[in-house]
């Protein structure tokens, strides 16, 4: 693909119409999920003229968020982005946004038309009263990325009457590398769920962290077809960010980005009724990174609005502004203007291991140097 003629809004409007059509595809024999989704399908329609008249007044307005709204989890995964971000020095932190403010965040990310605002942490479930400010919003849909141990009998019915709320269950692969990675006992509450979800008719799918070792596995049909017929219809393969020391060999190659592109045109096409995904994917054909607002930006514990998750910088913080306002956060425009986001790339993410272009950008161009009080960053 020419970056030339790439036509970033068009992509995006495409791939969420496309991806609508998919999710409908995938509830189809399930008149309960059908019905839900047959409404959102009208309820993201009008989202896309929301954003489609915002750009006509010269506003980008991303088609998705990405929302951690708590650091707290039940397990210890070994290479916890959200863990290692949490313990980092360079990250100034504050207290947990409130429920009652991310309520209004979901409200203003209504009115603006964002159609998917994908949950994070931490573990989410540890988070029940801003669950249940999400799913008040039946306008947008909600994937929520879970280690799948706290899908209980009572928050099976909570998920059974809030549809827009969609499970995606963290995965490493087979038994020994999910308990590997996420402690012993994990894979098999994970079946045990997913049975669960499966007997109520509730859409599902998995999370898995793409790296060298498991890459093969992890992207064949095979294993991809053991989920389905459990009641899996999604798979969104993230590549692993080293996060952690000594775990650079674990980021794929540009050997495992093309095969992983390679092996998802196969599912696709195997499994025509599922959703396949990947994150950050090779950046380079849609025009560059989506971070920063291009497509999407991060909302951190406190409130930050980040770029991405791995690179968890701000220059302020939706505590103190509207989600349009943070928008137009300088730093987002900083990152746009300065030419990263679109470089040249051979793929994963633009982002990592640039934080300290990053913090420069964050701080206030009429100062040489900040303090906390100042930034949600400080100087290191």
């Amino acid at each position: 693909m020419d970056k030339t003629d790439f036509d970033l809004g068009a992509y995006l409007s495409e791939s969420m119409a496309t991806l609508v059509k998919d999710i409908v595809k995938a509830s189809f024999s399930n008149p309960r999920e059908t019905a839900f989704v047959a409404r959102y399908a009208l309820a993201s329609a009008e989202a896309r003229k929301r954003r489609e008249r915002f750009a006509a007044g010269g506003e980008d307005i991303p088609a998705f968020l990405i929302a951690s709204i708590t650091n707290r989890c039940n397990l210890s995964c070994a290479g916890c982005y959200a863990r290692a971000n949490d313990a980092r020095p360079d990250v100034f932190r504050k207290e947990a946004l409130s429920a009652g403010r991310w309520a209004g965040i979901f409200s203003e990310a209504k009115e603006l038309g964002i159609p998917f605002i994908l949950l994070a942490g931490g573990e989410p479930f540890v988070r029940k009263d801003v669950l249940e400010e999400a799913a008040k919003v039946k306008e947008i849909m909600f994937p929520v990325f879970t280690n799948g141990t706290m899908i209980d009998g009572e928050y099976l019915e909570f998920l059974d009457r809030n549809r827009n709320l969609v499970p995606l269950l963290s995965i490493e692969g087979d038994e020994h590398r999910t308990d590997l990675r996420r402690s012993e006992g994990v894979y098999e509450s994970l079946m045990a769920a997913m049975g669960k979800l499966k007997e109520r008719g509730l859409l599902f799918g998995v999370s898995v962290t793409v790296t060298t070792e498991n890459a093969a596995v992890v992207t064949s049909p095979q294993f991809f077809g053991s989920l389905y017929e459990r009641g899996c219809k999604a798979a969104i393969f993230v590549e692993y960010v080293p996060v952690a020391p000594g775990t650079e060999n674990l980021a794929p190659t540009e050997v495992e980005r093309a095969a992983l592109a390679r092996a998802q045109e196969k599912l696709r096409g195997l499994f025509k009724d599922a959703i396949f995904v990947s994150f950050p994917g090779d950046e380079k054909y849609s025009g560059g990174c989506l971070a920063a607002g291009r497509g999407f930006f991060h909302i951190g514990v406190d409130g930050s609005a980040e770029p991405c998750p791995f690179s968890p910088h701000s220059d302020s913080s939706l505590r103190d502004v509207t989600l349009r306002e943070a928008l137009k956060s300088p730093l987002f425009g900083k990152l746009r203007e300065s030419g990263i986001l679109t470089s040249e790339h051979s793929g994963g993410c633009i982002l990592a291991g640039r934080d300290a272009d990053v913090i420069a950008m964050a701080r206030p161009s009429s100062s040489p140097s900040i303090s906390p009080s100042q930034s949600p960053i400080p100087i290191p």
